[in-house]
């Protein structure tokens, strides 16, 4: 008899397994691939991975504006590859020794639920009958392919195959202008590849900060990535798709189709019907202790659908833990980060001024260029840069923060934080900010209300 049986070891089950060996609790964790899920194996670090090598040759092409002479500099794509394995590799073995040291029972194998009865959930996998007080489904999620006629007949890729070919495509049409598509866009753009984005909705990575989105796509279009916004596209053929925008019909050669239209939870296939859980959204609902509708069954991750981010798994998967072994903890949304990491970077956290709007908010907003902070200027010669700071107008608490440029994705915790603790401006204004450092903006932008 198990404390509590884990399925899936993405960000949110291993966490999870950690966290609950940490506070003496008995853990199984299964997981039939690798542990560290779609982040580890096939999203957020092999991704990142290629973009750090991509930045570094964007660089190269423009040492001159730093004083460097870098002529010549040119991509070796399978040393790429085989340091993205290397990392990867690194990583995945160091969850599993993270396992070992706090006694997590590992099973790399799937499990599937038989049944919840007295309050002890049976799980099977293979031949062996586990019993566990509680369960932590962590089942993640899975690409999300549109209905989109003849695409089953080409040779499409998502962000999975995409991380797995040997050679750069001459040209790539991405279907969809989200975080992944426009990561890989970066990617493919600077690796020398022609890229197209098409995107439905009228901008490029719906849900954030439109002006940050525009200056996004404005500086992309200038190296050469073409946008086809408004757009759905209405066949895929080997070598390219056909898309209507507005009233236009076209047809977009391009040598390889990237996926990029989103993803959905993973629910089926591994007995969650069993358990009579309440689903919304596509995906199980939880409350604010990521427990389901069933007393002793949480749930943490993607397989929610709400906030798919890594770290919000992990977080998740803490706070189920933590409800489980009866620490007062509870799961907040308002301060989610969430990161673009393209060059330049986008990292958003908050309110964005429509959605202020929408919950009728009363606001105040502020925008600076970045090179309000003396660091940027000195490291930035290709990209300006914003930080938008939304505030409410009754308290002047920070609300929202959006931002566009190198390091945003290294300052954004600190914006989080902020909304977190409800600080107001004037509370900003009196901590000290290291000097010279980009994260400066936060602080001048206090001062500008």
């Amino acid at each position: 008899m198990y404390d509590i049986g884990i399925i899936g070891g993405g960000p949110a089950g291993y966490v999870a397994a950690e966290k609950a060996g940490q506070q003496g609790l008995s853990v199984i964790l299964f997981e039939s691939n690798d542990l560290g899920g779609v982040c580890l194996n096939e999203g957020c670090i092999p991704v990142k991975t290629y973009l750090f090598s991509a930045k570094l040759l964007d660089y190269a092409r423009h040492g001159e504006k730093y004083g460097l002479k870098t002529t010549g500099a040119e991509v070796d794509f399978q040393v790429m590859m085989s340091r993205k394995d290397r990392i990867v590799k690194k990583l995945v073995a160091a969850v599993e020794n993270r396992m070992k040291r706090h006694k997590v029972e590992l099973v790399k194998a799937a499990a599937a639920i038989l049944e919840n009865r007295n309050g002890i959930v049976t799980l099977q996998s293979g031949d062996r009958k586990t019993e566990c007080r509680n369960i932590l489904i962590c089942t993640g999620s899975e690409v999300a392919v549109p209905p989109v006629k003849g695409l089953k007949e080409t040779h499409y890729l998502t962000s999975r195959e995409a991380l797995q070919i040997n050679e750069i495509p001459s040209s790539l049409a991405i279907i969809g202008g989200g975080v992944i598509g426009l990561e890989f866009a970066n990617l493919f753009n600077s690796l020398g590849a022609k890229v197209i984005v098409i995107e439905m909705m009228d901008e490029i990575l719906p849900g954030t900060d439109t002006e940050i989105s525009q200056l996004l796509r404005k500086e992309f279009t200038k190296r050469g990535v073409e946008f086809h916004l408004k757009a759905r596209v209405t066949e895929a053929k080997e070598k390219g798709i056909v898309l209507e925008k507005g009233d236009e019909k076209l047809e977009i050669i391009a040598d390889k189709i990237l996926i990029s239209t989103g993803r959905k939870p993973v629910i089926q296939g591994f007995g969650l019907e069993k358990l009579g859980v309440e689903l919304f959204r596509g995906g199980i609902k939880i409350d604010e202790h990521c427990r389901t509708n069933i007393p002793n069954v949480y749930a943490a991750g993607d397989v929610t659908g709400f906030s798919m981010l890594a770290h919000t798994a992990s977080r998740e998967g803490e706070v189920a833990v933590n409800h489980i072994t009866g620490r007062p903890d509870r799961m907040r949304y308002k301060a989610i980060p969430g990161v673009v990491y393209t060059n330049p970077e986008v990292a958003v956290v908050g309110l964005t001024e429509k959605e202020a709007g929408e919950k009728g908010i009363d606001i105040e907003v502020q925008k600076l260029p970045m090179t309000y902070a003396g660091r940027f200027v000195a490291e930035n010669d290709l990209f300006q840069g914003l930080c938008k700071i939304v505030v409410g107008k009754k308290y002047r608490e920070v609300l929202g923060v959006h931002m566009i440029g190198k390091p945003a994705s290294e300052m954004i915790f600190g914006a989080a934080m902020a909304i977190e603790a409800q600080l107001t401006v004037n509370e900003l204004k009196e901590i000290v900010f290291p000097h010279p450092t980009v994260s400066e903006i936060f602080r001048e932008g206090a001062f500008m209300f």
